[in-house]
């Protein structure tokens, strides 16, 4: 396995809301927060610090994604409960996307518009639906992924970890091949790059680290908005 992440402030925002964990060969993060001044930024780390304390203390554990499931509910409990007793954090929450990866297979589980995409046979496919209003839209084909792009909404959520006291996450598992790619990214990469433009730079033969610099670097020539994560996570037999 090969694998790099990097997390980037953008072009516009004066602080970084986003957090990942990248801990090889198991335990891969990204989260968006959400919120007021330094609220988004306190979200997005105590629920990626939360998922991976949690998977520590179940190493001898099997059903991966179960533990991530339960991982994010318990992120999501202290995310509330800390909005609820502090005045600055009233409305916090963040996106949560995560993988746990066992031999070749993968657990993930999810909740808000960060993505996990697998690129294999030349084909970019997003394993995670978008808890957003464009999301649902495109899902049930009101508006295409171009139109979305585009959408005075797209930032609205649907769900987001910590904004409510119970919380409903999406999770799953797959076998992974040798030369597959996994990326994990916030919308900071995908709102500023079309999936065409994505699978171009992560269709190119060379390692996670180049292939995450140049992501990052496209999205903020296109104009670099929001804050920018990404991680690339290559699986070799």
């Amino acid at each position: 396995m090969l694998a790099f992440a990097q997390s980037d402030i953008g072009m516009v925002r004066k602080t970084n809301e986003d957090s990942y964990i990248f801990s090889p060969p198991h335990l891969f993060l990204v989260a968006d927060g959400m919120g007021g001044h330094v609220a988004g930024e306190i979200a997005s780390n105590l629920g990626a610090n939360t998922i991976q304390e949690y998977i520590k203390k179940c190493k001898q554990q099997f059903d991966w994604e179960q533990i991530l499931k339960e991982a994010i509910i318990q992120a999501n409990a202290i995310i509330y409960q800390m909005s609820q007793s502090k005045s600055e954090c009233l409305g916090m929450g963040t996106t949560l996307t995560a993988i746990y990866a066992e031999g070749s297979e993968i657990f993930w589980g999810h909740v808000g518009d960060s993505r996990l995409y697998l690129i294999r046979d030349n084909i970019l496919q997003q394993i995670t639906n978008d808890h957003s209003l464009v999301g649902e839209l495109v899902q049930s084909g009101s508006i295409t992924a171009d139109e979305a792009l585009v959408h005075p909404h797209r930032n609205i959520l649907t769900r987001a970890v910590g904004t409510s006291d119970t919380i409903c996450v999406d999770s799953g598992r797959f076998l992974q091949q040798p030369g597959d790619r996994l990326l994990l990214c916030t919308d900071g990469l995908t709102n500023m790059m079309s999936e065409q433009e994505i699978l171009s730079i992560c269709l190119r033969p060379e390692n996670p680290q180049t292939i995450v610099n140049k992501l990052v670097e496209q999205a903020n020539q296109a104009g670099g908005y929001d804050n920018i994560t990404a991680i690339v996570v290559e699986y070799r037999d």
